[in-house]
């Protein structure tokens, strides 16, 4: 399985996010922290906002604060955020994979690893990430 470079700078940007609450953060405060390219942190941002796990304010005290709360935003929401699908088999989802003859079982190894793949990663929310301080509790893995 790959974990793209986008679902990893996504994961630590909110994170980043998560661990400051009483205040928004900019992407370039987010970038340096993490030592992640901004750039690159920028458009990943972009699509978090539009999925609703960030809001943004504009302004001399604006920046990002998480769109719900961190024990709401499971590992699982940011990559279909960021990636869309969690698996992919030469760009198709293994829903769809039929093959014939003696690799006919095989579509059902790939929709298992990627069952099992959405389960570990929706049974983790940010929260439980958190350091102690940070999060107040540690709750949120299943």
């Amino acid at each position: 399985m790959h974990i793209s470079a986008k679902a990893d700078y996504a994961t630590r940007a909110l994170l980043e996010i998560a661990g400051a609450p009483d205040r928004p953060l900019t992407c370039e405060a987010i970038a340096s922290s993490q030592e992640i390219p901004f750039r690159f942190l920028k458009s990943v941002v972009g699509e978090l906002r539009r999925a609703g796990l960030v809001r943004s304010q504009r302004g001399c005290e604006g920046g990002y604060w998480l769109g719900r709360p961190a024990e709401e935003i499971s590992l699982l929401d940011v990559v279909r955020a960021v990636d869309g699908e969690v698996l992919t088999l030469r760009g198709e989802t293994p829903a769809g994979l039929d093959y014939p003859g003696a690799a006919r079982g095989l579509p059902g190894i790939w929709r298992r690893v990627e069952a099992g793949a959405a389960a570990v990663l929706g049974g983790v929310t940010l929260a439980a990430l958190l350091p102690e301080s940070a999060a107040g509790t540690r709750s949120g893995v299943a």
